[in-house]
């Protein structure tokens, strides 16, 4: 069985890894996509396609985890074509792993098997809180792997979040 799993991964954190490991568990290949491509450089989307795929390459390859490819997908602003959409720019798939209500409904809708993954600390394992937790230089780094630390750090992003809130706020 092939899985799909959606998620815009701002940044990719220790949930979204349990969830690829539990997903993985289910399926023999697995389609990592990661949605609103075209969003980046703003608050709640600091990170880019390309980070955001650096960062789950760099944890699946550290894992041994070969059996899955990462795709992106813009967003089209119509969810009644979103699914067509998302099936046009990947591969085949049997199954989708979401716990987003609207991607659920509209899986299934288009007569897609969605199963709902386990969420993993989800207080902790959150994308706003964490990138919170940049912005402040609170306690990030033991929520996500040390691979996206490391990556994170490299690029500097926390320098970009913080020039962001600071043109968002002005």
């Amino acid at each position: 069985m092939i899985g799909l799993l959606v998620g815009r991964f701002q940044p990719f954190h220790n949930g979204h890894l349990k969830a690829i490991e539990w997903a993985m568990k289910k399926c023999s290949r697995l389609i990592i996509l990661v949605g609103s491509s075209q969003k980046c450089y703003e608050l709640e989307n600091p990170f880019t396609v390309g980070e955001r795929i650096e960062m789950i390459q760099r944890v699946l390859e550290k894992r041994g985890m070969n059996n899955c490819m990462l795709l992106s997908v813009p967003d089209i602003q119509n969810n009644a074509l979103w699914v067509a959409h998302v099936n046009s720019l990947v591969p085949r798939y049997d199954v989708v792993f979401t716990n987003n209500p609207l991607a659920k409904r509209l899986f299934k809708d288009s007569g897609k098997k969605v199963i709902e993954f386990p969420m993993m600390d989800r207080l902790e394992n959150e994308g706003t809180k964490i990138r919170k937790s940049m912005l402040k230089d609170n306690k990030w780094q033991s929520l996500v792997p040390e691979e996206v630390k490391t990556f994170v750090l490299e690029i500097k992003s926390i320098e970009r979040l913080k020039e962001i809130i600071n043109k968002d706020i002005v």
